[in-house]
């Protein structure tokens, strides 16, 4: 840059009353803002994160609420269900030995007392287990009694027989098969 250029820009200066310290101050008070921006976008993003987390706890707490309040709707009458199996049970054993007898009105009675019996708790979730001779014996659904020597070779580790039946409340047993198995 020559001199004339200089003094031109000098000039210009002058003429606009604008000088280097007032760019480096205004330089300086652009950095301060940008920099209070910066750590306000900073703090929001915190804020955010920190509103994001919380909002997912509580939609974790929600659904695990729910989910527990259902299971215990499911599973509240299980306890009064279960205490109703032994009467259930009387009742099959009850119609086994009148149907011995000759009264077949004493029968035809106590068998509906027993279909109402167990029309009500199966309309409550009870279902019997499907369990049989014959079947392939399950530590995890069955309960072993007993062993006995098998009458035949394919019934090894079958069960022979169904002492007690099994139901479940739903998908949950709440009381298992009391089988005897073959060994």
């Amino acid at each position: 840059m020559g001199k004339k250029d200089k003094m031109k820009e000098t000039e210009y200066e002058e003429e606009v009353g604008f000088d280097e310290t007032d760019i480096s101050e205004q330089e300086a008070a652009e950095e301060k803002v940008t920099d209070a921006l910066a750590e306000l976008q900073e703090e929001f993003q915190r804020e955010k994160d920190r509103y994001l987390r919380l909002f997912a706890e509580f939609e974790n707490f929600k659904k695990r609420t729910a989910r527990e309040r259902v299971d215990m709707f499911k599973t509240a009458g299980a306890d009064v269900i279960g205490s109703l199996l032994p009467v259930l049970d009387d009742f099959e054993r009850a119609l086994k030995e009148i149907e011995k007898s000759e009264d077949d009105s004493l029968h035809k009675g106590v068998e509906l007392i027993h279909n109402k019996l167990r029309e009500t708790l199966k309309s409550k979730g009870l279902h019997l287990m499907d369990v049989k001779p014959g079947d392939a014996f399950d530590a995890d659904s069955h309960e072993a009694i007993t062993q006995i020597p098998a009458p035949e070779d394919k019934l090894k580790g079958k069960i022979i027989d169904v002492v007690e039946k099994g139901y479940t409340l739903g998908d949950k047993i709440i009381r298992y098969p009391k089988v005897v198995i073959g060994q």
